[in-house]
C-alpha cells in the first residue's frame, strides 16, 4: 500500500485525536499577499505625505512667476527631510506590522503617534540648530498629512477586509485545546475574518466522541492531528500560528515547552484569553518573575474622559444643527407636504440610569402608525424583542428615503445637545423593551444612548437580539474617545451602504 493510501486509511480508522500529520494542508512558503499589501501601503503613505507637503507649500508661500511655490530653495530640501523622518517614524512605530494591519483603531493610533513623533523630532532639530522654520507650514502639513495617511490606511483596510471575506489573505493556524474551546475559537475565526486567521487543523486534548453532537459535526470537516504531534505538524505544514484554546495537559509547563519548540520557526504562539468582551486597552500585563499578572481595568462611568465626551457632544451637535439647518428645514417641509401630518415624531425612550425622555425623529410613517401596529404583529421580522418589518406598509414614500440614508435620525442632535443622548452610545430602548430586560441587559442603561453605535455599523435591524445586547454591553464597558471617533467615521460610510436600514 502506498504512503498516500496509508495516510487515508489512518484518517478513516484512527480516533480524531490521532490523525496523521499529512492531513494538514501545507501553507505557502512566503506570505506574498502581505508583502504586496505592505508595498501598497508604503506607496500610499509616501503619496499622502508628498501631497500634504506640496499643498502646504503652495498654500503657505503662494505661486511664483514660474508657476512653482514662491518659497526659499531650502524648503525643498526641508520637505524631503520631513518626508524621510515621517516615513521612518511610521516604520519605527510598527504601523505596518502584520498583527495590526487591518485592525483599524490600533493602526490609526500608531499612525497618529508616528506623525506626532515625526514633527516633534523636526521641531527639536530646528530649535537646536536654530533653523527658522515657518510655523504656518508645519500647521498646514501636520493635519493634512495625518488625514491623508488615515484615509490611505482606511482604503487598504477595506481592500484587505474584502479579500478576507472572499477567503484570501488569511493566515493558516492550528488550534489546540479541549473540544469545546476549540470549537468556540474556530467558529469565532470563521465569523470574524478581521482577525486574519483561519484554522487549517485542530488538535484536541480530549475525545471528540465525548463532545456534544453539534461539536462533533462542526469539527468533523477540519483536519485533526495528535496533541503530542501538534508542534511538529505546525512546522511541517508551515502554519504561521499555533493557537492555544483552553487548558492543556501539563498546564503552563507544556505551553512553555511549545514556545521553546517553535523557536526559529515562522510560527507564532497565541493564547486565547478567557476574558470575553474586554477591549485591549483595558488589559495590562504586569511582568512579575514567576507570576505574570494580567490587570483588567474596570469600567468607569464618570471622570475626565466622560466630561470630554460630553463637551464633544455639545460642540459637535451644536455645530451640526447650525450647518445642517437648511437640510433639516427641507426635510421637515418634505415630510409635511407628503401627507399634511407633523414633521417630527416624538417617542418615549429610556436613557441613562432608567430615566425617560422624548426622542425626536423625522416622521417616516403614516400619522396613525401606532394604531396599525397591532394588525402587523404577526408579520414581525424583528429580532424577537424589537418589531421590524422590511416592507412595512406604514412607511411613507418620503420616509423610505429618509430611512435609507438614516436622515430620519438627524433631529436627535437636539436630544444630544440637551444631554438626553450622546452622539455615540447604546441603542435607545423603548420602555416596553426595558421591562423585558433580565440580569446583565440592564447594564446597557449605564451609558447614555447614542444616535449611532456599534449596533448601527454592524447590521442594525438585521442583528439578532443577543447580538444587539452583546454589542451594546461591549461598548458600555470598553468606551474610549478614540473609539467614538472611529464609530462616527464608520457611520458615515454605513449611511451609503444601507445594511439593515428599514
Amino acid at each position: 500500500m502506498s504512503s498516500v493510501s496509508q495516510s487515508l486509511s489512518a484518517h478513516r480508522t484512527q480516533p480524531w485525536d490521532s490523525v496523521a500529520r499529512g492531513a494538514v494542508p501545507r501553507q505557502p512558503l512566503t506570505l506574498a499577499w502581505f508583502q504586496r499589501l505592505v508595498t501598497g501601503i508604503v506607496i500610499g503613505d509616501s503619496i499622502a505625505i508628498g501631497l500634504s507637503l506640496i499643498a502646504a507649500t503652495f498654500v503657505r508661500f503662494g505661486v511664483g512667476p514660474s508657476g512653482l511655490p514662491d518659497a526659499a530653495p531650502g524648503y525643498t530640501i526641508a520637505a524631503v527631510c520631513v518626508a524621510a523622518v515621517w516615513l521612518i517614524a511610521l516604520s519605527g512605530a510598527k504601523s505596518r506590522a502584520k498583527r495590526i494591519i487591518g485592525e483599524g483603531l490600533t493602526e490609526y493610533q500608531r499612525v497618529t503617534n508616528a506623525t506626532l513623533v515625526a514633527f516633534g523630532i523636526v521641531a527639536i532639530f530646528c530649535y537646536l540648530a536654530q533653523i527658522d522654520f515657518a510655523r504656518g507650514y508645519v500647521a498646514l502639513t501636520l493635519p493634512a498629512g495625518w488625514l491623508l495617511l488615515v484615509c490611505n490606511r482606511f482604503i487598504w483596510r477595506r481592500v484587505l477586509l474584502k479579500m478576507r471575506r472572499e477567503g484570501r489573505c488569511l493566515t493558516g493556524a492550528i488550534v489546540v485545546g479541549p473540544a469545546a474551546d476549540v470549537e468556540r475559537t474556530v467558529s469565532e475565526l470563521r465569523r470574524n475574518v478581521r482577525a486574519g486567521y483561519r484554522s487549517i487543523a485542530v488538535a484536541l486534548t480530549d475525545r471528540l466522541e465525548d463532545a456534544p453532537a453539534s461539536t462533533q459535526d462542526y469539527l468533523a470537516a477540519v483536519p485533526h492531528v495528535a496533541f503530542d504531534d501538534v508542534v511538529s505538524a505546525t512546522k511541517d505544514s508551515r502554519a504561521r500560528a499555533l493557537i492555544v484554546a483552553g487548558d492543556l495537559p501539563g498546564g503552563r509547563d507544556r505551553i512553555r515547552e511549545m514556545g521553546w519548540e517553535l523557536e526559529n520557526s515562522r510560527a507564532e504562539l497565541i493564547l486565547v484569553s478567557r476574558l470575553t468582551d474586554v477591549a485591549g486597552p483595558r488589559v495590562h500585563l504586569r511582568p512579575v518573575v514567576g507570576l505574570p499578572m494580567v490587570h483588567v481595568q474596570l469600567p468607569q462611568y464618570t471622570g475626565v474622559a466622560h466630561t470630554a465626551k460630553r463637551a464633544f457632544d455639545v460642540f459637535a451637535s451644536a455645530s451640526a444643527l447650525l450647518v445642517l439647518s437648511p437640510l433639516l428645514g427641507g426635510i421637515a417641509l418634505a415630510v409635511r407636504m407628503s401627507d399634511k401630518g407633523p414633521a417630527l415624531f416624538r417617542q418615549e425612550r429610556v436613557g441613562v440610569g432608567g430615566s425617560t425622555f422624548m426622542m425626536l425623529k423625522f416622521r417616516s410613517m403614516v400619522v396613525d402608525a401606532d394604531a396599525k401596529r397591532a394588525e402587523l404583529l404577526a408579520l414581525n421580522e424583528g429580532n424577537g424583542v424589537l418589531f421590524k418589518l422590511k416592507d412595512d406598509p406604514r412607511i411613507t414614500r418620503v420616509g423610505r428615503v429618509l430611512r435609507r440614508f438614516s436622515l430620519d435620525e438627524l433631529p436627535q442632535l437636539w436630544n444630544v445637545l440637551r444631554g438626553e443622548m450622546s452622539l455615540v452610545g447604546p441603542r435607545p430602548p423603548l420602555p416596553s423593551e426595558v421591562e423585558l430586560y433580565a440580569g446583565h441587559e440592564t447594564r446597557r442603561l449605564l451609558s447614555k444612548p447614542g444616535i449611532t453605535g456599534l449596533w448601527q455599523v454592524s447590521g442594525r435591524s438585521d442583528l439578532s437580539w443577543e447580538d444587539s445586547v452583546r454589542l451594546d454591553l461591549y461598548y458600555v464597558e470598553n468606551w474610549s474617545f478614540t473609539g467614538d471617533l472611529m464609530l462616527i467615521m464608520r457611520t458615515v460610510v454605513q449611511m451609503f451602504k444601507h445594511d439593515g436600514a428599514y
